[in-house]
């Protein structure tokens, strides 16, 4: 082997090898046995006849999926890894792990609980100033968590600018549109500021890889794990909660004051970052749990809708459109919504059509009628008592769900059929996902002003 044939063939090496070393579950040890089995490997299929590169190729793909390798040794160093995680932070095998993550989390963390207590100290209040913290509730927390992301990945100036003048923005959005209490301007905003914002998140965490759908893809599970480990943070800051305030009023010692304007609103914001964190660190450590959530939820879901339109169908009465009820729907198509894309984002695409294809079709298919007669009832409405803020924003959401939720049915029934691959449906998705991000900041920016604060 020529000297330039081998510099040719360390440069690969090196790019494998950093390659592998990103992976968070594989310490340096692990990576250098993987290395040595991969030269061994490479040197008996030059021995053989095969020239370099071509020995390169064949010996990395006898090697396997380096995602399957990973999963391999996450089961068998559990252990290991956990304490890794919990212990000092780290999980790339790297010395200086620890002082990166994690102080960043905690400052970031610290400063999302101090900047929810900022207003106080030009008197507002949480009980007399409600609608001013219902409104800003999200600007206290993802701020601080789009900027731990944005750390994390590096971003460049230019990005963290987009994200400063973005959340500026929501900002804007939140506090310069004189919204009374009662308005439903005042409601939608509440209800579409956080998703606006949360999209903002997701610029972050792409960084400056926003065009690529795997990386839209990354978030999306990004989305599903934070909130599991944001409701399980909540239920054990819920028993903490408790347990506090049981214990001091044993002594005689009141703690309700504390709990209600320091550890519960200062508690929920830092939570924020830290089922972020928590996310981040974990990354492929082990196996994700919100799957397995979507996997038992998925005929649950498909059953209640069923049963809803079969009810339908034999009371012959119609949908009620006021304003909570169109918040239920709403919700409900969202969560049918998010069940399909996480399943997506933890489906191998390779793997032929199975029975969950089918249960999940038929989820798509119930939530689309729902929608259809939804947006059949919203227009009965509008067309006779004319439109309000909170009818324009559900009829617009249900027409962008109709859209999706349509072509998504008619993806996976060509995907059941093996006419069209698994990966066109996941395109779609990702694709998809600017236009919630743009009617969310419409919704927001727009409709106060257009309905005149109605």
């Amino acid at each position: 082997m020529t000297g330039e044939v081998r510099e040719e063939l360390e440069a690969q090496f090196a790019q494998w090898r950093e390659y592998v070393r990103r992976r968070p579950e594989l310490q340096s040890s692990d990576a250098d046995e993987l290395e040595d089995h991969l030269r061994g490997s490479v040197d008996s299929l030059v021995a053989l006849g095969l020239s370099a590169d071509e020995a390169f190729l064949v010996a990395v793909k006898r090697m396997g999926n380096l995602d399957e390798l990973s999963r391999e040794f996450a089961r068998e160093h559990s252990e290991r890894l956990w304490k890794q995680l919990m212990l000092t932070g780290q999980t790339d095998g790297s010395a200086d792990a620890p002082s990166r993550d994690l102080p960043v989390m905690v400052l970031c963390a610290a400063g999302a609980a101090l900047s929810v207590k900022v207003p106080a100290l030009f008197g507002a209040d949480f009980e007399q100033d409600g609608v001013f913290y219902a409104t800003n509730l999200s600007l206290f927390a993802l701020p601080w968590l789009a900027a731990f992301l944005a750390w994390r990945r590096r971003a460049r100036p230019a990005l963290i600018g987009i994200l400063v003048a973005l959340f500026a923005l929501g900002a804007v959005a939140a506090n310069a549109f004189p919204l009374a209490e009662e308005s439903q301007s005042l409601v939608i905003t509440i209800l579409h500021l956080p998703i606006a914002l949360w999209l903002v998140v997701g610029l972050a965490y792409v960084a400056d890889d926003w065009r690529a759908s795997r990386r839209r893809m990354d978030f999306v599970r990004f989305t599903g794990e934070w909130f599991v480990y944001f409701v399980l943070i909540g239920l054990g800051g819920g028993v903490l909660t408790g347990i506090m305030f049981g214990t001091f009023e044993a002594i005689g010692v009141s703690s309700e004051l504390f709990i209600a304007e320091w550890l519960m609103p200062c508690g929920a914001v830092a939570a924020t970052v830290v089922a972020g964190w928590l996310v981040e660190a974990k990354q492929s450590v082990v196996e994700n749990i919100a799957p397995v959530l979507t996997r038992l939820f998925t005929p649950l879901f498909t059953a209640v809708l069923l049963a809803f339109l079969i009810a339908f169908v034999v009371t012959s009465t119609g949908i009620d459109v006021e304003r909570e009820a169109l918040i239920l729907f709403d919700a409900l198509l969202v969560v049918v919504l998010g069940l399909l894309l996480y399943s997506i984002s933890a489906r191998d695409p390779l793997a032929p059509p199975g029975v969950f294809d089918k249960l999940q079709l038929a989820l798509v298919l119930s939530a689309l009628a729902i929608d259809v007669l939804v947006l059949f009832e919203i227009t009965g409405r509008i067309t006779e008592f004319g439109t309000t803020p909170n009818k324009a924003a559900a009829l617009g959401e249900n027409v962008i769900l109709l859209a999706n939720l349509a072509w998504s049915a008619w993806l996976l029934l060509r995907f059941i059929r093996r006419q069209a691959p698994f990966t066109a449906l996941e395109r779609w998705q990702t694709a998809y996902l600017p236009v919630y991000a743009a009617w969310a900041w419409i919704v927001v920016l727009a409709f106060p002003p257009l309905f005149s604060y109605a």
